[in-house]
């Protein structure tokens, strides 16, 4: 199916409005490639139309259809490692002693915000378990999101393909937290305790998922508009705690947002502390 430039407009203007994702005139490939056969499927006979079916039929499943189709669930065990170095070292011990005294003093809240298929959030509880000490001790919850309910069902599953989990996991790791199951492997009850994925879009309220101590956002907002991201990133800072770490993507920088927005580093990662005392060195 050919693309033409009201086919681009009308699916660019459809796909922010559902998720945020801007694409621009050169995208036409992309579109064709990923929502041509959902187009077919639907009887309709160019990608405009398929925009008008969206916005005007009410379908939650073409809306979800198109969503999966669009989003990038790209992702592996770790993933430019220095942050999750940086997680270990730097945020979870500090972010802990901050706490140590107050009425929160065990419980930890951690957000993987871009969660995909899960393997972000997993890298997140083997660290904690790796570098936590009596971490059973402790109330930690991960809370993983996303706008693809595709890619939070196999999150929920906890089950990885073999190729999947070759990507950034060493064979210690994986003998210690990964069981075989099905041509598979199944991480095991101890991370699994640690997580719960949800279904969420990012355009939409999220101050329902409480407050967070740590944030890892990461490797979505670049698909958004200037002003969508710095809104979002505006509202993560809304249910950080105090101490709170936020954590993004090796190319993301968030220095253009503000003074609030200083970038940090440790173990060759960036990380912000939007929520820091003005004053307070780190």
């Amino acid at each position: 199916m050919q693309v033409t430039p009201a086919d681009i407009d009308a699916i660019s203007g459809l796909i922010i409005d559902l998720c945020g994702i801007y694409l621009d005139e050169s995208k036409g490939y992309l579109v064709d490639c990923r929502l041509g056969s959902i187009a077919e499927k639907h009887g309709c006979k160019s990608f405009e139309e398929l925009a008008r079916k969206v916005r005007t039929s009410g379908s939650f499943a073409l809306r979800t259809e198109v969503i999966d189709a669009i989003t990038t669930n790209e992702t592996l065990f770790f993933r430019d490692n220095s942050p999750f170095e940086a997680f270990a070292y730097k945020a979870l011990p500090e972010t802990m002693d901050a706490k140590a005294g107050s009425p929160f003093a065990n419980r930890l809240r951690i957000w993987s915000a871009a969660s995909s298929t899960g393997q972000e959030a997993v890298s997140i509880g083997i660290s904690i378990l790796e570098h936590l000490p009596d971490s059973h001790r402790f109330d930690v919850q991960i809370v993983g999101t996303d706008i693809s309910e595709r890619a939070v069902e196999r999150a929920s599953r906890g089950w990885f393909a073999e190729h999947e989990i070759q990507r950034g996991l060493s064979p210690q790791i994986i003998a210690k937290y990964f069981r075989p199951d099905n041509g598979g492997w199944r991480v095991i009850d101890e991370v699994r305790s640690l997580l719960k994925f949800q279904h969420m879009n990012l355009l939409e309220p999220f101050n329902h998922l409480g407050r967070f101590d740590i944030v890892f956002c990461r490797n979505v907002a670049i698909y958004f508009t200037p002003e969508t991201r710095a809104r979002l990133f505006q509202r993560i800072s809304e249910v950080m705690t105090e101490p709170g770490y936020l954590f993004v993507g090796s190319s993301e920088s968030l220095s253009d947002l503000g003074p609030r927005f200083m970038p940090h580093l440790h173990c060759k990662s960036v990380y912000y502390r939007p929520n820091l005392p003005q004053g307070v060195r780190v």
